[in-house]
């Protein structure tokens, strides 16, 4: 029960003398005392009622309020009946410590408080304790039987009255209980899921409270039912994919049963988005297929042959075959070796789908495989992607991470970097090799940028890539001499390597711990390397300009 309750019942005699914005405190107890120092018999959450005799003079308040506020207390009550008005030093302790006094009159007993008291959170407690049950007969009948995440929101809404929402890493909406009113706005649901991420990767205990615009939510994750923290070698490799459940409380009010049942319920949520995400093995298994047919350079009539079949599944109803456009995405941990394939084929998944569709289906658009450390989308389009005006619609980089950044950067934040390439759409099987290796190459653009989450798209490859096969003879010879012969030169002298750890460090995104396990090197003789590199060269490894330069220069070597 809340401390305004008390307040609002006359029977009590109850006036308040301080902490009026701290009565939706709970009260979980009540305990009457007259010791200077009751901290052995305080467990956390009672109204304390006293009849002040332990207080001799003005200096034994502060100790004492010192006490209750250590142990929790929630409230103190002094009675009138011995003092007549409560001292002035003790209101002032009370304030200072913001716990909240009340008066007792005269005329009421400390026992009618006592019994009141009891009654009412016996009563809450009682009631729980007997619904419990039932609600996880009704919530396990109804949930993971294909009423979806939905039903389940739904009891909590109208058996505990709690609103309450399923979010996906990205802030995406995911469901909502009916009692839960309109939508969360797009950018709260991005503040809770940066909360959620970020309250996770510090390994702060579950449920995370947030305070979010004068409203206090608790945090739940939905841990995956096949892939768990459990299961996994490290926490990271799930941090990006778990689902979470927004509830619009302090669950750190709540008893134990209820946050087993809240606990319950992320299970019963988890369930049923495993199944869900089972359906999505026919689309990943195409996209796999498909893409092991273009990386081991398969006849373009065996990859159309594929591409008819994906066609259907992907697109159902479409007569023609459409336009196809390839993604990929890379997870990457800074100094270990995480499995990033799954992590990064889960975010594709979610990324890709309309920010704006609240709804647990992702998009039956969207095929992802995953093959190493990174994942790779097909996504067919249903028509020709450049329009009347000359914009371009489909997959587009620079608005594909525009609702997510925020929520995927606090998941990243310390040792994490997420980088995602498009390529242009193409119509045939041909195209899709070129459109695979462009799409690779913008995400290595991505990966040069500052950032924990970045994406490029062909557009930027435009003035390089696409046009080196144009590039004249001499123009071509000049540029590489100018940058490649000096390293040349002091490799045949000193066998020192110096290009092929150009190459990998390039090929690692400028990543020193990946770069130097690549080469089984000391990072201490990579950084070495690399400065020879920037001395003989007069360029920096660090910027961007200077990256893509040696790019082009052993592209074109």
């Amino acid at each position: 029960m809340r401390l305004r309750a008390l307040l609002d019942t006359d029977a009590l005699g109850l006036k308040l003398l301080g902490g009026e914005e701290e009565l939706d405190r709970s009260v979980r107890g009540v305990m009457t005392t007259d010791l200077r120092d009751p901290s052995r018999y305080l467990s956390g959450g009672e109204l304390v009622l006293t009849g002040l005799a332990w207080r001799h003079d003005a200096e034994d308040s502060e100790p004492f309020v010192r006490i209750l506020v250590q142990q929790g207390v929630t409230a103190l009550a002094a009675g009138e009946a011995e003092l007549g008005d409560v001292p002035a030093d003790l209101v002032t302790a009370c304030a200072r410590h913001r716990l909240p006094l009340f008066a007792v009159h005269e005329s009421v007993a400390f026992a009618t408080i006592t019994e009141h008291v009891v009654r009412q959170v016996s009563g809450e407690r009682a009631g729980d304790l007997a619904a419990v049950v039932d609600r996880h007969r009704r919530m396990m009948t109804s949930g993971p039987a294909g009423g979806g995440p939905d039903v389940v929101l739904d009891l909590l809404g109208s058996d505990l009255d709690l609103r309450a929402w399923v979010l996906a890493p990205t802030g995406r909406l995911i469901a909502g209980s009916k009692a839960a009113g309109p939508a969360l706005p797009a950018e709260t649901c991005g503040r809770l899921a940066a909360e959620h991420l970020t309250a996770t990767r510090t390994g702060r205990r579950a449920p995370h409270r947030v305070l979010l615009g004068g409203t206090t939510y608790s945090l739940f994750p939905i841990r995956s039912t096949v892939r768990s923290p459990q299961t996994a070698r490290d926490a990271r490799e799930t941090l990006l994919s778990d689902w979470l459940l927004a509830v619009e409380a302090d669950a750190g009010d709540w008893a134990e049963e209820r946050l087993d049942l809240l606990h319950g319920v992320t299970q019963l949520i988890a369930v049923e988005r495993d199944r869900r995400d089972a359906a999505r093995t026919v689309r990943r298994r195409l996209a796999q297929e498909v893409l092991e047919l273009v990386q081991t350079g398969a006849a373009p009539a065996e990859i159309a042959a594929r591409l008819r079949v994906a066609a259907p599944v992907l697109l159902p109803g479409l007569g023609a075959a459409p336009h196809w456009q390839v993604v990929v995405a890379r997870v990457d941990w800074d100094g270990d070796e995480i499995e990033g394939g799954p992590v990064a084929q889960a975010l594709l998944e979610e990324i890709l789908v309309d920010p704006l569709s609240a709804g647990p289906e992702h998009s039956d658009r969207i095929a992802v495989a995953h093959t190493g450390d990174e994942a790779i989308a097909l996504v067919p389009l249903p028509a020709v992607t450049a329009e009347h005006d000359g914009s371009e619609t489909g997959v587009l980089a620079d608005a594909l991470l525009e609702s997510v950044r925020d929520p995927l950067t606090a998941g990243l934040d310390g040792d994490g970097h997420l980088t995602i390439g498009v390529s242009a759409a193409v119509h045939s099987a041909e195209g899709l090799r070129g459109a695979l290796e462009e799409a690779r190459h913008a995400r290595r653009v991505a990966a040069a940028r500052p950032g924990r989450v970045c994406a490029a798209g062909h557009q930027e490859l435009a003035s390089h890539v696409l046009l080196l096969p144009f590039v004249p003879d001499d123009v071509r010879r000049a540029f590489t001499a100018r940058l490649l012969d000096p390293l040349r030169d002091y490799d045949r002298r000193h066998r020192a390597e110096l290009i092929p750890t150009l190459e990998a460090f390039l090929d690692c995104d400028g990543s020193w711990t990946r770069c130097a396990g690549r080469l089984h090197l000391h990072v201490n003789t990579l950084r070495y390397r690399v400065g020879r590199i920037e001395q003989l060269t007069g360029r920096d490894l660090s910027r961007l300009e200077d990256k893509l330069d040696f790019f082009l220069a052993l592209r074109m070597s």
